[in-house]
């Protein structure tokens, strides 16, 4: 099997555990109750208020895992499926890191810390909104972010690949912001130790 066809191999198996952890840890999203109904015509005073978007929900949490003991022991495949290090989430049409998305990149330094001899890549991604050419240039930042933030922990460059698949693959189908949230995401994948 080549390299190429290995790495895609685990890039669907990545996907599959994803989305099936995801449906498993996170209950489905409440729709919130709609707005009472506008006033007759005859009863507005003037002009309509201008509405303010509602700001997007949070980013998804993801727990931390637990360390285990015979990381060691296992092949880049179930390392990966198994997941021992967490993704980072952004806002919509953003590359910057929050609070939370700090406090991630952080364990996941001191996972890498611990196996030094791991290399990473770092998948940038995004929702399906925007063109593929804005989404691949985005999901650079997004890698390129999280791959700067990860040296300033004091990681060597050189141990930390990006790549930026856009809104090739999703993480989370669906055409909502649930579903787009989980999607903008910087992805760490072991790719060699």
């Amino acid at each position: 099997m080549s390299r190429r066809n290995f790495v895609r191999a685990v890039q669907a198996v990545l996907v599959c555990t994803v989305a099936t952890v995801s449906c498993v840890r996170n209950p489905p999203p409440v729709a919130p109750e709609p707005p009472p109904p506008p006033p007759a015509a005859e009863e507005r005073p003037g002009p309509a208020p201008r509405l303010e978007p509602e700001p997007p929900p949070p980013a998804p949490v993801v727990p931390p895992i637990e360390a285990d003991v015979d990381i060691v022991s296992r092949d880049l495949e179930q390392l990966n499926r198994e997941s021992p290090l967490r993704p980072v989430f952004f806002g919509y049409d953003s590359s910057d890191l929050d609070g939370p998305g700090r406090r991630v990149l952080e364990d996941n330094a001191a996972v890498l810390r611990d196996n030094p001899t791991w290399i990473i890549t770092i998948e940038g991604h995004c929702d399906e909104r925007g063109t593929a050419e804005y989404n691949l240039a985005l999901g650079e930042r997004r890698a390129l972010a999280a791959r700067q933030y990860l040296v300033e922990l004091g990681l060597q460059g050189d141990r930390l690949r990006t790549v930026s698949y856009g809104k090739e693959f999703p993480f989370a189908a669906g055409q909502d912001e649930g579903a787009w949230a989980k999607n903008r995401r910087a992805h760490l994948v072991i790719s060699d130790r």
